[in-house]
């Protein structure tokens, strides 16, 4: 589980870096005005922004219930195989969303993605729930 947990803290720090770049460079070449992130409002913002800005917040997301339930199983249910596995097919998904959000960014796709890790998280809680208050 810890490791599942450090993939998914790695996926988040590679797309705050990605986020930090890209404002980075808009702001170099002239396409948006340093001000604008005071208050986040004013110019038009760049596609480029938007997508990695709410990829990196997507982070703090469905992915704060994976975290409790993660350190829930660590005290609670330490040696479970079931939510072992539940907790890799919900990083597997949120690498494909990200992957998806940041490249292509087809909607359908993104949405099964993230449906699929949506139903992995929760399968985890209702498991974790199963197993230690019923």
């Amino acid at each position: 589980m810890i490791i599942a947990m450090s993939a998914m803290v790695f996926l988040t720090a590679v797309i705050g870096l990605m986020t930090l770049m890209t404002r980075i460079n808009a702001i170099r070449s002239g396409k948006l005005n340093p001000d604008y992130f005071k208050f986040m409002k004013g110019d038009e913002v760049p596609e480029d922004i938007v997508v990695t800005s709410r990829a990196f917040s997507n982070q703090f997301e469905v992915p704060l219930l994976f975290y409790v339930v993660t350190v829930l199983y660590l005290f609670l249910m330490p040696y479970d195989t079931f939510g072992f596995v539940l907790a890799w097919l919900f990083v597997f998904s949120r690498y494909v969303h990200a992957y998806i959000h940041l490249t292509y960014n087809h909607i359908i796709h993104r949405l099964i993605a993230f449906l699929f890790g949506f139903i992995c998280v929760i399968t985890m809680w209702i498991n974790m729930l199963i197993n230690n208050f019923f």
